[in-house]
């Protein structure tokens, strides 16, 4: 990949987006680098209780936090625009994905609007170099949308999203800066593998920012472990034979270890198989191998991601600092039940599986491990949908004694803005480039980072396709699609919410209702109502 990086280097040299200001150096405002991962569920580091090897990250948290009660959106494009802004997602204008539903759905535009700024436009008047590898898709098809016109000096990644590993499939290309360097067909550089690219791009991006004595910010958003699951074979071999005793082996191990490290209450019943009724023992040796095959593809995926994690850990040691950077980890969303029930192979039939031929989903039976103690999958509001590790690690600014514990407060993605200005000693504006900004909606995580046990939220809302969800202080109301009816837990008694308590306590559901609609209603979320083909909200506010 060296030459690869030398090439790219000439590229990014000319990308530099001129901007002026005093800057202060890297010991008064702390490096960031805030990592993404794609379609990973709560329980798939081995921190947070997974078999898969992930001694990159799991290092991170021994000399970092562990967060238990991190949430994200419960999908990618909303994640993604919540992480970048600060705001809700309808609030940025993709309450869904990236089409644009017109002017009377202002909530679901399917791109970063003007009424909202992004981390970079936000952190580089500090006089940060920020930069973007990875995943973009908050807005591809002009290029206004793309990450140097949003406040970015360097951009290295896919602007329409992710769903490649060696080479870009259909509908996806390659990007550095503004310049396409590779589409769907074009020949790759030997040995290329995107996750390797996204972190090594990243790190010379690193590199710059180091000599030019400035801090910089850096959001690192992996495809990993999105499918199509493709990974070198020498990677999947490592996995072969490791889940031949099922997927209900699998879960109840994982349940156990996160109960054995304090991650999780032993109290909380272990939420039901999903699929239910579907057991490992109803399958034949043949089919059960290609299950083993296909959760030992998506292991290979994670361990190559927490090797790049490893890659970009050493250039910040090497650089002289790892000590003075807050790097956060994260996922977008819970594990992908997208597919089917079970593992499934859509690619070239007679190609290798995880090969670039390939393309793997590895179905709901292995997101609920994914997932694990928790109910429901990517796109729910319930807890398998939101929940999120979120590892901090920053020596200067994590107490010692608080390394390698927990952090039981519940956080949000859109509080990773609020952060980036409370570190960086930026300011969040009422007006960028002629237009006012909706006020940050996420708070800082510094109480939380300095070791400070308090609740940091009053309320925190969802909404996705209908999944509706509010959470005030324990108590979460949550809701199956638009026509679901209400579901309300207390969380502390019962956080993989397997005791519906709203016919006991009908006020608490009033109360939360209200919270919930009044929330909608002032940031542009609108009724869910399914056509084929594609989503139509309703331009007038209705109750859900």
């Amino acid at each position: 990949m060296k030459h690869w990086n030398l090439c790219l280097n000439v590229i990014a040299g000319i990308m530099l987006v001129g901007h002026c200001g005093d800057f202060l150096k890297a010991d008064v405002q702390p490096n960031i680098v805030i990592m993404m991962v794609d379609d990973m569920g709560f329980s798939d580091v081995g921190c947070y209780g997974s078999e898969i090897s992930t001694p990159n990250l799991d290092r991170l948290a021994e000399n970092g936090l562990r967060f238990t009660q991190f949430y994200n959106t419960g999908r990618c494009c909303p994640t993604r625009a919540a992480l970048l802004t600060g705001l809700y997602s309808h609030q940025a204008g993709i309450g869904h994905m990236n089409q644009d539903k017109g002017e009377k759905r202002p909530g679901y535009r399917g791109h970063l609007l003007e009424r909202c700024v992004t981390i970079g436009e936000m952190l580089r008047p500090a006089g940060y170099l920020t930069a973007v590898t990875g995943k973009w898709h908050v807005g591809a098809s002009d290029q206004n949308w793309w990450p140097l016109q949003r406040g970015f000096d360097r951009f290295y990644g896919v602007p329409q999203g992710g769903g490649f590993y060696f080479t870009p499939t259909q509908g996806r290309d390659l990007v550095a800066g503004n310049d396409v360097l590779f589409s769907f067909g074009d020949q790759m550089p030997d040995g290329y593998y995107i996750t390797d690219a996204f972190a090594e791009q990243g790190v010379e991006f690193v590199k710059e920012a180091v000599k030019q004595e400035k801090p910089f910010f850096w959001y690192l958003a992996f495809n990993a472990p999105h499918w199509p699951l493709q990974a070198e074979q020498k990677d999947i071999e490592k996995y072969k034979g490791k889940y031949l005793e099922g997927w209900e082996a699998t879960r109840k191990a994982r349940h156990q270890k996160q109960i054995e490290m304090g991650l999780i209450d032993e109290a909380w019943d272990l939420t039901p198989q999903d699929p239910e009724g579907l057991k490992w023992s109803q399958l034949d040796e043949a089919r059960q191998e290609k299950q083993d095959l296909g959760m030992a593809c998506y292991a290979a995926v994670m361990e190559r991601m927490d090797e790049a994690v490893g890659t970009v850990i050493a250039s910040l040691e090497e650089q002289g600092v790892l000590d003075n950077t807050l790097i956060l980890f994260l996922s977008d969303n819970g594990g992908c039940a997208e597919g089917g029930d079970l593992v499934k192979n859509s690619g070239t039939p007679e190609a290798e599986w995880g090969s670039a031929d390939s393309f793997i989903r590895y179905g709901k039976a292995w997101s609920n491990v994914s997932n694990t103690p928790f109910r429901k999958h990517k796109h729910w509001n319930h807890e398998g949908g939101i929940a999120s590790p979120l590892i901090a690690h920053w020596p200067k600014g994590i107490p010692q004694d608080r390394e390698g514990t927990f952090c039981r407060q519940p956080a949000h993605v859109i509080d990773l803005m609020a952060t980036c200005a409370d570190l960086g000693q930026a300011d969040y504006p009422e007006s960028h480039a002629g237009n006012e900004i909706v006020p940050l909606a996420g708070k800082s995580l510094k109480p939380l980072l300095s070791g400070k046990e308090q609740p940091i939220h009053d309320l925190i809302f969802w909404e996705h396709e209908g999944n509706r969800a509010v959470r005030k202080g324990d108590w979460k109301l949550v809701a199956n699609g638009p026509k679901g009816k209400w579901e309300l837990y207390d969380l502390k008694k019962d956080r993989t919410e397997m005791h519906d308590l709203a016919s006991e306590k009908p006020a608490k559901v009033k109360e939360l209702i209200n919270d919930w609609e009044a929330w909608a209603k002032e940031s542009y979320v609108l009724p869910w109502i399914w056509k084929p083909g594609y989503m139509k909200a309703k331009a007038e506010h209705v109750s859900h």
